[in-house]
């Protein structure tokens, strides 16, 4: 979440008359992260987020957007999208396609502790229980093809230790194949800066704007790869435990999922990897934006490689 697109008071008091909010009481620009503009908005009924698709065209949001509302109707504590007064999610500003979400409470944390991984991995396992009857299809735009293609055009970029990491892992992954294993609708993006806590309780999951259709447990193993993440790369074995034993705890995994799971966690190391090294040395341009550390998730990646099979061990609870 970043700000590319500038949109002034003038213009967004203007534009919320096709919304039955309020009216403007303050806009503020929401810096963090990388990929669309967000602002934090004030009217004199409430608080709100409204976001302007920097890459995304109109029609290709209703997946996401009624994925929000799909969740929040069931219970999963997200951001429920808010409609116009011709009852649309859906709008423009300023050129982009555009959504209002309520505001949720609560704050990201930077240090997660054991119960708060509890909390989040038995909210995980809801959303992908509640995601099995949403009828919405979307393919992984940043899955194994994507990290191959975008590894390619980074050779260049890296030294050579870091060139043939990227290659053997690509290949290593690319040996795999795991349609067999259980599929659905997963967030792909749920980092510390995308989940809500009061206290040790979610207070709500945000940015679904990279869900789509894959497999369940690689959504496990981001979360896991963030929210149980060292400052070395290593992953804190208590918290991964406490994590993965509280969403099988809600959706109970096969021989199959525990298996791959060592692999999964490369693969979303690897995904993440990739993708920082992108937003590294091919940015986008924008008002207010930064880039995040490639290294992070090559020590991750590295980490898992070390580990192997011993991750498998998180699941004993």
């Amino acid at each position: 979440m970043s700000v590319f697109t500038t949109v002034t008071h003038a213009e967004l008091a203007q534009w919320l008359k096709h919304y039955s909010i309020g009216d403007l009481v303050e806009i503020k620009g929401i810096a963090a992260g990388i990929t669309n503009t967000n602002y934090a908005v004030k009217t004199t009924q409430g608080r709100y987020v409204l976001t302007l698709f920097e890459t995304l065209h109109a029609h290709e949001l209703p997946y996401y957007v009624n994925l929000m509302a799909h969740l929040a109707h069931h219970g999963i504590a997200c951001a429920a999208p808010i409609a116009n007064l011709r009852d649309e999610y859906i709008d423009t500003l300023n050129g982009k396609p555009t959504v209002m979400v309520a505001w949720l409470e609560g704050e990201p944390v930077e240090a997660p502790n054991v119960a708060q991984c509890d909390a989040l991995g038995a909210m995980l396992a809801q959303m992908h229980r509640a995601g099995d009857t949403y009828t919405g299809r979307m393919a992984n735009p940043r899955g194994p093809q994507w990290w191959t293609a975008a590894a390619r055009d980074l050779h260049a970029y890296l030294p050579a230790d870091e060139q043939a990491l990227l290659r053997d892992e690509v290949t290593e992954q690319a040996r795999h194949r795991f349609a067999h294993l259980p599929s659905g609708v997963i967030h792909a993006d749920l980092f510390r800066d995308n989940v809500l806590m009061h206290g040790d309780r979610i207070g709500g999951f945000i940015d679904f704007y990279y869900a789509c259709n894959d497999i369940l447990i690689y959504d496990l193993a981001i979360t896991v790869n963030d929210w149980c993440r060292q400052e070395d790369g290593q992953i804190d074995a208590v918290r991964a435990a406490a994590l993965c034993f509280a969403y099988r705890a809600v959706r109970p995994l096969n021989p199959d999922e525990i298996e791959a799971w060592p692999l999964m966690l490369r693969a979303a190391a690897l995904r993440f990897w990739v993708s920082r090294l992108w937003d590294w040395h091919k940015p986008a341009e924008g008002e207010l934006t930064f880039r995040k550390d490639p290294t992070v998730f090559k020590q991750v990646l590295l980490a898992h490689r070390q580990a192997g099979q011993q991750t498998a061990r998180w699941f004993a609870g």
